[in-house]
């Protein structure tokens, strides 16, 4: 049937229901749910996976343009006993389905949205004014949740992934809602997630000094100050106070609205742990392990990215990283001086980084019996240390280093940068083109079991081959059978880490406080956990990397007291008596 007879046949019809005012009872139903089927699809055709650009403006002009004159026609003729005041509260109501219906569509994307952002921002600004219009705040927040914890927050979806999506959440729901309630409600469990991670502290510290561009390096170089005080005011707070609006009345009002309303990023990422101290500790610790595995590191760079820091962190907080890169400009320029002494001479080029250990963490502490020739040229370089400081002297960490070595061989030449354990070894076979392994490790000091994971490494380079079980011998000319060999063998070394395991340092740090336990309860007899806790905080609590909670205080503490160091009776914890006599 043709179109314009079947849209004749519909006139007619409603025409004639309307002048038996039948037209409502009959089918006023089925037409609102005709019309708002054909918004709703109508929106999912216009906007589906489109993000960049803003639908709101477009959607509102389609149902001006078509809904409603379709609709006037049908109840605004001569025969309807509809008056126009009527179809304009109708009006209304369609406009308001067509915002929910568009921020429902947009809800379901957000998680989407946010991962494209700031591409998406034309939908989030979308999303904005269909939240003002509608009620549906709780169903985003449920929405997105369940979507960051199917799509984010599991073992498979890497910590600086997170953090990139958790930055991108924040720069989202700030545009969504500025007060920041939404960000606080919807971010609470990517906070609990981040903090269960061993690695998120130093991904962000990392993020924010890597050379190539990332959100948090950008938001390093704003400069803001962290905020970590709630009732402080903030900067932004203080120009925009003409602005100024009050929190939603669902915001918790125990809870200040300054840190919500904070655009900066880095204050956030700190406010999840509730501490400076934790990010300033680990960009410590990064730090000291790019200057020792990099002795050309570019101390500029570090100097600039440290300035910044302190601008986030304050100047006292960084004192200890401004001596650590001081250190490193001491070494340098006590070298040229050293290599100056008549007496000084040299049979291959040494340069040493000499720290001032007690501004440095907790290096790795590994045994090692450096080739004579090496522990020679050591000497050496103390005694021009010594004539050039006076009293002052070294104390070797042979462990620790990068040597550049040059291996001729008949059939090839090789130039490598090894770890001092690797050219040690080497050394010896080039001394003596055969060893057993409990000879060799008695000989350098390292255990068997580390000594043949670092021979692995020449191994590689088929330059040695263990011959017999733990014997190994020294081959100068690879054949074609060792060299298929030597490549299966997994080449074990790679830039290692100087420092000590983020483990190993905190026992350290908690070992400090030991002298200070131990003193106050042969003083006081006995104490309860937090009375030891508070007389710490006072006494012993100094430093960029001293700080203890309560509770990794009392795990401390219980594992003196199976160590039979200390006594737990009562609530109290007291020196054995043996400890007290002596």
């Amino acid at each position: 049937m043709p179109y314009a007879s079947v849209y004749l046949q519909f006139c007619l019809s409603y025409m004639k229901l309307n002048k038996l005012d039948l037209l409502e009872p009959l089918v006023g139903q089925v037409l609102t749910s005709l019309i708002y089927t054909t918004i709703e699809n109508h929106v999912q055709k216009t906007c589906k996976d489109s993000f960049d650009s803003s639908y709101l403006t477009t959607l509102e002009t389609w149902l001006e343009t078509v809904i409603i004159p379709w609709l006037q026609t049908i109840y605004c003729s001569e025969y309807a006993s509809v008056n126009e005041e009527a179809v304009k509260r109708f009006q209304r109501k369609l406009l308001n389905f067509l915002y929910e219906t568009y921020a429902k569509v947009r809800i379901n994307q957000l998680f989407n949205i946010i991962i494209e952002f700031p591409e998406s921002l034309p939908a989030l600004e979308d999303l904005r004014l269909c939240l003002q219009k509608t009620d549906l705040r709780s169903v985003l927040i449920e929405k997105l949740q369940k979507s960051m914890e199917t799509r984010l927050l599991h073992p498979g979806v890497s910590t600086p992934d997170i953090l990139t999506a958790y930055v991108a959440s924040i720069r989202s729901m700030r545009v969504l809602d500025p007060s920041g309630l939404l960000l606080e409600t919807v971010t609470q469990p990517v906070h609990q997630y981040l903090r269960s991670r061993d690695d998120t502290v130093r991904c962000v510290v990392s993020s924010l000094t890597e050379e190539d561009p990332n959100d948090l390096a950008e938001e390093l170089v704003r400069g803001n100050a962290v905020h970590v005080d709630e009732n402080a005011l903030s900067d932004e707070d203080a120009e925009n106070w003409t602005k100024w609006m009050p929190d939603p009345v669902e915001a918790d009002p125990n809870k200040s609205s300054n840190i919500r309303r904070s655009s900066d990023i880095i204050s956030m990422l700190v406010s999840v742990y509730g501490s400076k101290e934790l990010f300033v500790n680990e960009y410590r610790t990064l730090l000291a392990d790019r200057l020792l595995s990099q002795f050309s590191c570019d101390t500029e760079k570090e100097i600039r990215y440290l300035e910044l820091l302190k601008l986030r962190f304050g100047d006292s907080q960084l004192h200890y990283c401004e001596v650590m890169l001081k250190d490193v400009a001491d070494s340098k320029r006590i070298k040229t001086h050293i290599a100056q002494i008549p007496e000084y001479s040299e049979n291959f080029n040494m340069s040493a980084m000499i720290l001032s250990a007690q501004f440095w963490p907790a290096l790795k502490d590994e045994k090692l019996e450096v080739h004579p020739k090496i522990k020679e040229q050591m000497a050496l370089y103390t005694k021009g240390f010594e004539a050039l400081k006076g009293s002052r002297t070294l104390a070797w960490k042979n462990h620790l280093g990068v040597v550049d070595v040059e291996i001729d061989l008949p059939d090839r030449k090789l130039n490598l940068s090894v770890t001092p354990v690797h050219v040690t070894i080497i050394m010896h076979f080039e001394d003596k083109k055969e060893w057993a392994l409990d000879e060799l490790s008695r000989v350098m000091q390292v255990p068997p079991t580390i000594l043949r994971r670092k021979m692995g490494f020449w191994q590689s380079y088929g330059l040695i081959e263990e011959v017999k079980p733990d014997l190994f011998c020294l081959i100068e000319e690879i054949e074609n059978s060792v060299s298929k060999a030597a490549s299966e063998i997994v080449e074990d070394y790679e830039s290692e880490s100087a420092m000590a395991s983020a483990q190993d340092q905190r026992k350290e740090e908690l070992q400090t406080f030991w002298s200070y336990i131990t003193g106050m309860l042969m003083n006081l007899d006995s104490l309860p956990l937090e009375r030891i806790h508070q007389m710490l905080k006072m006494f012993a609590f100094q430093g960029p990397t001293i700080e203890c909670s309560l509770q990794e205080l009392r795990h401390f503490l219980d594992a003196k007291v199976r160590e039979h160091e200390l006594v737990y009776s009562g609530g109290l914890y007291k020196l054995p008596k043996s400890d007290i006599l002596t």
